[in-house]
């Protein structure tokens, strides 16, 4: 743990000898409800805040909405290099009367039940007690350490990180994100994650009585075979890997394949995946549809021209007057090298703080760490999880609590270490 810069010693004994603080930190993080929607982060918000001001970090807030406030505190390092942590404040929903435990935060054994334990309020509480390690140990980081705390993530809101980063002084040279990228008996670091192409296809046929449906043309029967073609077609795209490393996709592969047979986990990545999201069609039992629409969710690697996937698509609708694609929204994957020194730094902390196999591995979809790579920031998302993200009774331990602290600790003194190289 000892560089000859410094030492992140006093840090990590203080995280060990204090794990109880730690759950109760999260703890008072999960208490406080902020399922979005409404998304009602500010009186966390203005606790976190005063936390860290007590840490003597400096400490900005920022609002279009006033329910839903971004914080960005900062620690200031040895250098001006600055890694950023991020994590955000809102939740999403839950049914009190599902649950076993408090959704709300109920500790039983080692566990701290709650909504937002494991996605993503228990890598907060992680973060911010490192932040109060270093100040309590006197400890100055080697480079400064950015904790950035936004609203609104879990519904793609506009009031969150994309207007920190055009309105705040947000400016980081990396990033860790802490959403949970491992399960319970396996760990990941993502480094990349999918592009989407949403397509929306209309089908227009001719309505009659339900009773002679040979009169009309169901518009629904016609789309969905319609679909299941440009299923078949986009799942034999032979899809380029041009600038991602083999070995980042053989490991995401292998990842998966803790939980997935191999030959669908293989086709996460070297194939299109495809779900049929939306189809709408219909206006009464007893008559053909004249008219449906269905969108699609077409996941692709960000090495893949959406330009290609939706040509195919309009290959699937040529054959088919009725049929046109009446929009089409799209979203490009992001990816950050592995030679980057926060993905170097990262594997290096995770393969010794984490006792379970590390991957390095894209994300199947998206999250904040996408809108900080189109920014130009490296970027990874790390946490350990228990693969309970979203679900009834979402917990987390105190061991992964610990774990996540002492990678989000050590980290700074690794990335310095490789930056002095």
């Amino acid at each position: 743990m000892d560089d000859n810069r410094g030492t992140v010693g006093p840090v990590w004994s203080g995280l060990e000898n204090e794990p109880r603080e730690l759950l109760e930190t999260t703890r008072r993080i999960v208490a406080a409800d902020t399922q979005n929607p409404p998304g009602n982060t500010r009186a966390l918000a203005d606790w976190l805040a005063e936390e860290f001001r007590s840490l003597g970090c400096d400490c900005e807030r920022f609002a279009i909405d006033p329910m839903k406030p971004n914080i960005v505190a900062t620690m200031p390092g040895a250098s001006d290099f600055t890694l950023l942590y991020n994590g955000h404040l809102d939740t999403v929903p839950f049914r009190e009367a599902e649950w076993t435990y408090d959704p709300l935060g109920e500790v039983d054994g080692d566990r701290l039940y709650g909504r937002g334990t494991t996605d993503m309020k228990g890598a907060i509480g992680a973060m911010l007690q490192v932040a109060r390690t270093y100040a309590k140990t006197d400890t100055e980081p080697p480079i400064t350490m950015q904790f950035a705390l936004v609203s609104d993530e879990e519904v793609g809101g506009e009031v969150g990180l994309d207007t920190q980063l055009q309105n705040a002084q947000l400016n980081p040279d990396a990033c860790v994100v802490g959403e949970a990228t491992g399960r319970r008996d396996s760990n990941s670091i993502a480094v990349g994650d999918r592009g989407y192409v949403w397509p929306s296809i209309r089908y227009e046929g001719y309505a009659a009585h339900g009773s002679r449906p040979m009169f009309g043309e169901n518009a629904i029967d016609r789309l969905y075979e319609l679909v299941r073609t440009c299923r078949q077609r986009l799942r034999g795209l032979e899809i380029s890997t041009d600038g991602i490393d083999e070995a980042i996709l053989a490991e995401s592969i292998e990842y998966y394949s803790t939980h997935l047979d191999r030959e669908t986990a293989t086709a996460l990545f070297r194939s299109p995946t495809v779900n049929l999201g939306t189809f709408n069609g219909g206006s009464a039992v007893n008559t053909v549809p004249a008219s449906a629409e269905a969108t699609l969710d077409v996941r692709v690697l960000p090495s893949v021209d959406s330009d290609a996937i939706i040509a195919r698509i309009r290959d699937c609708l040529d054959a088919r007057d009725a049929a046109t694609l009446v929009d089409v929204t799209c979203k490009a994957g992001s990816y950050t090298a592995p030679d980057s020194a926060v993905v170097r730094a990262m594997s290096r902390v995770v393969d010794d703080v984490v006792p379970t196999p590390v991957y390095r591995r894209f994300a199947t979809g998206s999250g904040d760490a996408q809108v900080f790579r189109d920014n130009g920031v490296p970027s990874v998302e790390f946490a350990t999880g228990t693969g309970t993200a979203h679900a009834v009774d979402e917990y987390t331990t105190v061991d992964k609590l610990l774990r996540n602290a002492l990678v989000y600790a050590r980290l700074p003194f690794e990335i310095d270490r490789i930056r002095g190289d």
